[in-house]
């Protein structure tokens, strides 16, 4: 399952944020399990999973909290800000 980013799982509902979760947490109690018996080929797989519950339990509690979040693209303003010419060093 390839990572999701935080923008795509904020426009998701509550209900399938929650779905995600819980199918999440059993992909990693199966990675837990096939590498205690060392079954299991791709280690990083259970940081990925960990990560992805984080990232989904991030987005659920904004959502219950009513925060919104606005992306770095629209935060921006449409002139970008003139910055002052650095000193040359002697």
């Amino acid at each position: 399952m390839p990572t999701t980013k935080p923008s795509e799982l904020r426009k998701l509902p509550v209900s399938e944020l929650q779905k995600r979760i819980q199918d999440t947490k059993k992909e990693l109690m199966e990675l837990r399990f096939q590498s205690s018996i060392g079954q299991l080929d791709k280690n990083h797989r259970m940081a990925q999973a960990r990560r992805e519950i984080a990232r989904m339990m991030t987005v659920l509690g904004e959502k219950a909290k009513g925060i919104e979040v606005v992306s770095q693209a629209q935060a921006r303003p449409a002139s970008k800000a003139v910055k002052k010419p650095r000193a040359k060093k002697a």
